[in-house]
């Protein structure tokens, strides 16, 4: 009588090293939809003692102890429409390679979910040796969706004994543990050797592909690798990423001709940038904190100009009454779509015309709490147009974090998810427990959450997101060049005018 493994009574991991241990046994063959790290973990060890010894001829190479045929994982949709059209028998090899090295990056994305342990690490290592010496052989059956599950235990001296377990169960953690799933032994000969017949002829089957090398490239190429990575190496993966988005907003937009020829290097850099955080749909807003003097005026018109040409929208400038010339003089010099108006001045927010962007120049007379009515004003016109916000102040703090959260809070609410935390104030105050416990009404990625925090550390953190600020030796040090007769810093025109970094020397006064 079969016996049945359904993880409740009987556990089908038990009954699978028990076939794979089984005296006489030296080489397995696994039919699977999917397998990942941690259930190929289970059974590693008892793969590594086979002893092998019946030999496969597969395109000149030997595969002794274990035949892994995958059947579920979906390669890119433009070869699952070549492939079951019925108009081809097979991919092309450019095709096939492209599968393969998307299947491979697949899998060590998926070899990776979760927090990588040091067995994790082992595993991976092992699996690896495991493929490179021919043991463990990995195939993907291309041809259709196999769902199948089996699996076989060869004895070679005795051709009648092979032991097979059929059912439900992948290869997978959740397959070898959780319930739910129902398995059975399979002992009698004919069966068997129908079933390893079955196996062989999926496993030759002309659209069923090789994976083995790319799957060694792809564990060798990970964090697992046995390879010693030079720490110059991490240092440039860890500024590629943190420069992500600075990078993205370089290449994704471009300014119009005038602005080209009149902003600096590093004005450019800004408004791209800007540009950028202001798309982010979890941000809606962006602050430029440049000193006096780098031009946050004329960096904000740019970005308007983006705003314009790519929406057909307008844009809306509020700030200090003093002001309001200065900006109409920038509008007018670049034929801007913008309207300005007095941060003092009262706003009808329901008869007011739409804007795709509001610019606060000055933001920093914002700071002081959201209970005052013109701060009140300005965030109900905000909520009311659900617009981007570009904040411009060469002081967005000034003695307190408040300052900045009260500015930030024009344009994202108490609630939203930032996608940070404030990882220093939660370390120090006991933990993510004791301020769940404390706090229970605070999202913990919130700026409420964010409003607990003293910690610098965790205000550059959240500024990341919004602020972009550069200061004159910022400036000098990366995009200035040296006249070489002085030695003096200077920026160039696009008219090859020099604008020289005057040279602070200070001198006693008696």
């Amino acid at each position: 009588m079969a016996r049945i493994y359904d993880n409740i009574e009987t556990q089908f991991l038990e009954g699978l090293k028990r076939n794979i241990t089984a005296q006489g046994v030296e080489r397995v063959d696994f039919c699977v939809g999917y397998f990942n790290l941690r259930g190929w973990n289970m059974i590693a060890e008892q793969i590594n003692n086979l002893k092998g010894g019946y030999v496969y001829e597969e395109e000149g190479q030997q595969f002794r102890v274990c035949r892994l045929l995958i059947g579920m994982h979906r390669p890119p949709e433009e070869l699952i429409r070549e492939m079951y059209s019925g108009k081809k028998e097979r991919l092309d090899p450019d095709g096939v390679n492209r599968c393969k090295l998307k299947i491979a990056e697949d899998f060590r994305k998926q070899l990776l979910l979760g927090l990588p342990t040091k067995q994790d690490e082992n595993t991976l290592r092992l699996l690896s040796k495991q493929l490179k010496e021919k043991k463990v052989c990995v195939k993907l059956y291309l041809k259709e969706p196999l769902h199948a599950k089996l699996y076989l235990a060869h004895r070679p001296d005795d051709v009648s004994s092979i032991l097979g377990i059929m059912g439900s169960s992948n290869l997978t953690y959740s397959g070898f543990t959780g319930q739910g799933e129902l398995n059975a032994d399979f002992t009698d000969s004919d069966h068997v050797e129908k079933l390893a017949k079955w196996f062989d002829e999926r496993w030759n089957e002309k659209q069923c592909q090789n994976i083995t090398k790319e799957l060694i490239t792809a564990i060798d190429e990970s964090w697992a690798s046995e390879n010693v990575i030079p720490p110059y190496y991490i240092y440039l993966k860890t500024a590629y990423h943190l420069s992500y988005e600075a990078r993205s907003g370089i290449k994704e937009f471009t300014l119009t001709p005038e602005f080209r020829n009149e902003l600096f290097d590093f004005q450019q850099t800004a408004v791209k940038i800007a540009a950028r955080n202001l798309r982010n749909d979890k941000r809606g807003g962006a602050m430029i904190g440049d000193v006096v003097g780098l031009g946050k005026t004329i960096t904000a018109c740019a970005i308007a100009k983006i705003y314009e040409t790519t929406y057909a929208s307008s844009s809306l400038v509020i700030c200090p009454a003093n002001l309001q010339e200065m900006w109409r003089k920038y509008i007018k010099k670049y034929d801007l779509k913008c309207d300005v108006i007095s941060m003092s001045k009262h706003i009808d927010v329901d008869n007011a015309r739409y804007y795709r962007l509001i610019i606060i120049d000055e933001s920093h007379n914002l700071r002081n709490g959201t209970t005052g009515k013109r701060y009140n004003n300005i965030k109900q016109l905000i909520d009311h147009q659900n617009c981007n916000v570009l904040l411009l102040t060469a002081t967005p703090y000034n003695k307190d974090y408040s300052d900045l959260a009260n500015q930030l809070k024009l344009f994202i609410s108490e609630d939203q998810d930032l996608g940070i935390r404030p990882e220093i104030f939660i370390r120090e105050n006991g933990g993510e427990r004791t301020f769940f416990q404390n706090h229970s009404d605070v999202h913990i990625r919130s700026i409420k959450a964010f409003e607990l925090s003293t910690y610098v550390e965790d205000w550059n953190e959240l500024m990341k997101l919004f602020l972009v600020r550069r200061t004159r030796t910022f400036i000098k040090e990366n995009y200035a060049k040296t006249d070489e007769t002085n030695g003096r810093k200077y920026l160039e025109y696009s008219d090859g005018r020099r604008n020289y970094f005057p040279d602070r020397i200070p001198k006693a006064l008696k």
